[in-house]
């Protein structure tokens, strides 16, 4: 070979390595939707996520994304044909494909398997063996895993340079967390690893959901990357000359800029399932991917914009309570969404837990008389303790009127308040005795068959009205997840929590026994002289 023949195909090795998009089109064969095996090609969504990929190599030197996506846009093919790439370039390197189901992994490794038979022979790294989960190669010491969350025993105690966790919102509810945390933990935050959460959603709670929000907040080292179903260039469909478009139809097509072939396309799937279940698997924003597995008690769109109107993590005020002084801290449990107000009345609702962690919350919300949520205080507890807490955070909204829930550990915390602090603006109920015609009053706040329902109907319409202001983004998380169960009591979503719902609930129950003063001009008094 000449000197110039030689250095063109160095190059062309070169490219082959450093250009991704390149290699797919040369070196790689997939299957399309047709079944014909032809060289792989990047679409629109394929281009905007290896774009994401190769900024993050660019800048940090390791890729983490989390993507949320909908069905068939082809982001597995192209996160494992990364993998197989990086599999087959570099030495050492093992990659991991973390399916939710067998039949998923099979297909997963049919892909890659694929992309193996069909490269060619010159990039084609020697082979040590393969079998239907692994590929190993003896000369690069490298190997790629296919292998199914829950069904097999990988991670603990392996080291990874890439991952890729496929439909991690479907993999098993009871074993996700650690199966994560033993991948999460294989892969060193070195130069060149690179770690892919994607799936397309289900529901409002999990692993795959908690990712996703503090991606997007900011909160762990992953990206948020969504791609909407109307990228896809198949999901259009020439509709009949009699297509009409219906309001709220012309409302998307104004937003997003859909065409009448996407949008005849999305009727007609629409028509096979039920809008519900198209905005899970074919989402126009994140917000319409995340639907509860109950019937929600409250409008998920209401509360998704109420959510962009949250202030981030960093932008929060919050501060922890020491020798009765609120003072700043940036782990604090209290959240100050505004300062007290002089000559404001508030309205204190708490709902009361054992004081035990991995369990439930205690909660205390705060109201001001224009329905403003102003503070929130939300920790692990001890009853005792959370009175002194509630004893403080009382006086500090102008000696606010005290509702605690009084079921279970709340008896404690009502007793300590009233006994030990004597707060001066406790919530008191007095019941007739009809049998014997006496009166009794007890302290705080029961929660029962009658007055569940009550004040959590009451939430729901001022929620719908907007009369209430939310600000507090754990608050409108735990709403989104507050169902109809099948019995058609409002409770959390499996695996979630309702202690802010409750305690806000409560809170605003006792605002609408309390009376506003009226304001008299002092104009008034100087026409009566």
């Amino acid at each position: 070979m000449s000197d110039d023949r030689a250095a063109k195909a160095a190059a062309v090795r070169r490219r082959l390595k450093d250009d991704f998009s390149f290699y797919c089109r040369k070196a790689l064969k997939i299957r399309t939707k047709d079944g014909d095996i032809l060289p792989f090609e990047l679409n629109k969504a394929q281009r905007h996520l290896l774009g994401v990929i190769e900024r993050q190599m660019e800048q940090r030197g390791y890729v983490r994304v989390v993507i949320l996506k909908g069905r068939q846009q082809g982001l597995s093919t192209l996160v494992t044909a990364r993998l197989y790439h990086q599999t087959t370039h570099r030495k050492g390197a093992k990659s991991l494909v973390m399916a939710h189901k067998a039949d998923s992994s099979a297909a997963l490794f049919t892909m890659t398997r694929r992309y193996h038979d069909h490269c060619p022979d010159a990039l084609k790294p020697s082979t040590k063996y393969s079998s239907k989960r692994e590929l190993v190669f003896d000369v690069l010491d490298s190997a790629f895993t296919v292998a199914t969350a829950g069904g097999d025993a990988v991670a603990r105690g392996e080291t990874f340079t890439s991952v890729h966790a496929s439909e991690q919102a479907f993999w098993p509810k009871s074993s996700a967390r650690d199966i994560w945390n033993g991948i999460a933990q294989s892969v060193p935050k070195s130069r060149g690893t690179e770690v892919y959460i994607e799936s397309t959603a289900n529901g409002v709670s999990g692993l795959f959901y908690e990712m996703w929000k503090k991606a997007v907040a900011g909160e762990n080292e992953y990206e948020a990357v969504f791609i909407p179903w109307f990228w896809e260039d198949g999901y259009s469909v020439d509709p009949p000359a009699d297509f009409r478009l219906l309001p709220e139809e012309v409302e998307i097509r104004d937003r997003h800029g859909l065409t009448p072939g996407n949008l005849y396309w999305r009727r007609l799937k629409i028509g096979e399932t039920s809008l519900e279940q198209f905005q899970q698997e074919y989402p126009l924003e994140p917000t319409e991917a995340f639907l509860t597995s109950g019937l929600p008690a409250f409008d998920s769109g209401q509360l998704a914009r109420m959510l962009d109107e949250c202030p981030g993590e960093l932008e929060l005020d919050r501060r922890g309570w020491f020798n009765g002084e609120w003072e700043t801290n940036p782990r604090g449990p209290l959240i100050v969404h505004e300062e007290p107000r002089a000559g404001e009345q508030y309205v204190i609702g708490a709902d009361v837990s054992k004081g035990i962690r991995g369990a439930d919350w205690s909660v205390a919300q705060v109201l001001d008389r224009d329905h403003r949520l102003v503070a929130t205080y939300r920790a692990h507890v001890l009853p005792d303790h959370f009175a002194q807490v509630l004893d403080s955070l009382g006086h500090l909204y102008n000696t606010a009127e005290l509702l605690v829930e009084a079921n279970d550990h709340g008896v404690l915390t009502n007793f300590v308040l009233s006994r030990d602090f004597q707060y001066p603006n406790l919530y008191t109920a007095t019941r007739h005795d009809k049998t014997d015609d006496q009166e009794t009053t007890t302290v705080g706040f029961v929660t029962n068959a009658r007055t569940r329902p009550l004040i959590l109907d009451q939430l729901r319409s001022d929620v719908r009205s907007g009369k209430l202001s939310i600000r507090d983004r754990q608050t409108i998380n735990e709403m989104l997840t507050f169902v109809a169960n099948t019995s058609g009591k409002l409770v959390a979503e499996e695996g979630s929590h309702d202690d802010c719902v409750m305690a806000l609930a409560i809170a605003n129950y006792g605002l609408s026994q309390v009376w506003t003063p009226i304001r008299v001009p002092e104009s008034v008094y100087l026409t009566a002289i």
